[in-house]
């Protein structure tokens, strides 16, 4: 089950429960947040939607997460779930959830996370010509100075993977200069018209020097922290060493391509229907967490790419924190363009990369073990991290290779 299917199933007891009368003065809402549990919480995923609909009800928290439980236990594919706190429901899924997940990632690639298209709406890359019946575009209005546009640029981008047609606009034309080096672009130049929906982009000034940190670079060092935050654009952004969070994306990304290589030369390939969490066990070798300060994305089979850091076995069970990570990411999505915020995204994929990296080193045989189906189901996942990390980088403007 993955978290729009868990959300459904959600809202679908909540209907249940209205229309038994349980819980008088409420309205099904349209949408049910579904997250990984924070601390204190249990199971797989955790829902607020009883504190949410309490008011409405005239019940307290917990006595609607009651009503609820009774409907969710039902559910198919939920196996417990608990009550924690003020009224938090935790759902712990059947052992086909991570296959799921990992299935649906695979299935839509890249676009993972993004809002089905709805008949004329805007592309992803670029604005279009009004569509008769579409939506009014909002338009994001910048400075005429670097970061502002590549925040805008970026922030559009994302909108548009969320369904909501999105147009950038400047006081005038990027300088030369900030395209070669940023891509930096906009859609439009000048005042707009009168009857246009508009959200200003107002972040902190990029320093001098952004520039000559290139495109990739530039781009992160401008986009990965909060705009009220002043960017640093030192060379540390450069360097191939875990001290920098862009080179740790892109590693775990290309690692999750050369894995996909490596079990080719080997004769297997990824089973996103097999369950990467079935075997248990614990690796007796601890991988790093995060690259070290020498990496190879290409390693030879029964190797992890990291000079003297051997391989973990088959059994090591599949990190919650990377599927949590995985599962997480459409809501970032959603956050990132209702705030305008491309910086949730950006820092999201840190996350995602930290909490792949230790795991990449897992997924071959070693030695002369034989790929079994636990290599190809954590394949499969390790497959979707790629994917889900090339997806992201896309959306900031910035290239995801395959060979580092």
């Amino acid at each position: 089950m993955t978290p729009a299917e868990l959300s459904r199933t959600v809202l679908h007891a909540v209907r249940r429960a209205v229309e038994a009368g349980e819980l008088p003065g409420v309205s099904v809402p349209g949408r049910a947040v579904v997250a990984p549990p924070g601390p204190g919480g249990r199971g797989d995923y955790a829902t607020t939607i009883a504190l949410q609909l309490a008011g409405a009800a005239g019940q307290p928290p917990r006595r609607v997460a009651e009503v609820l439980r009774a409907y969710l236990v039902e559910a198919d594919g939920v196996t417990d779930v608990a009550i924690t706190g003020p009224g938090f429901l935790n759902l712990t899924l059947g052992s086909a959830a991570p296959a799921a997940l990992v299935a649906e990632i695979l299935r839509r690639g890249p676009r993972y996370g993004h809002a089905p298209t709805a008949p004329g709406a805007v592309d992803l890359d670029a604005p279009g010509a009004p569509v008769p019946g579409a939506p009014a575009p909002l338009v994001l209005t910048c400075a005429h100075e670097p970061r502002a546009v590549v925040v805008a640029q970026a922030a559009a981008r994302i909108l548009r993977s969320q369904g909501t047609p999105a147009r950038t606009r400047c006081a005038a034309e990027p300088h030369p200069a900030w395209t070669a080096a940023l891509g930096a672009r906009v859609d439009a130049v000048g005042g707009g018209g009168s009857g246009e929906t508009a959200a200003r982009i107002r972040p902190v000034p990029a320093p001098g020097g952004v520039l000559r940190l290139g495109r990739d670079a530039g781009r992160w060092a401008l986009l990965h922290p909060a705009q009220h935050d002043r960017p640093r654009v030192g060379e540390g952004h450069l360097v191939q060493r875990e001290s920098n969070p862009l080179f740790r994306v892109r590693y775990a990304h290309a690692r999750s391509r050369a894995l996909l290589r490596n079990a080719a030369d080997l004769g297997f390939a990824p089973d996103a229907a097999a369950d990467p969490g079935t075997a248990a066990g614990a690796a007796p070798h601890a991988a790093p967490a995060t690259a070290p300060a020498a990496v190879t994305a290409d390693a030879r089979p029964g190797t992890t790419g990291v000079p003297g850091t051997p391989a973990g076995p088959a059994d090591a069970p599949a990190p919650r924190a990377l599927l949590a990570a995985l599962a997480a990411h459409p809501r970032v999505l959603a956050a990132a363009a209702e705030h305008r915020a491309p910086d949730r995204l950006a820092r999201h994929l840190v996350v995602t990369a930290d909490a792949a990296l230790p795991f990449l080193s897992t997924v071959l045989p070693r030695g002369a073990e034989k790929p079994s189906a636990a290599h190809r189901a954590r394949l499969a996942l390790a497959a979707a991290a790629g994917t889900v990390l090339a997806g992201g980088l896309t959306l900031l403007g910035i290239d995801a290779p395959d060979h580092l």
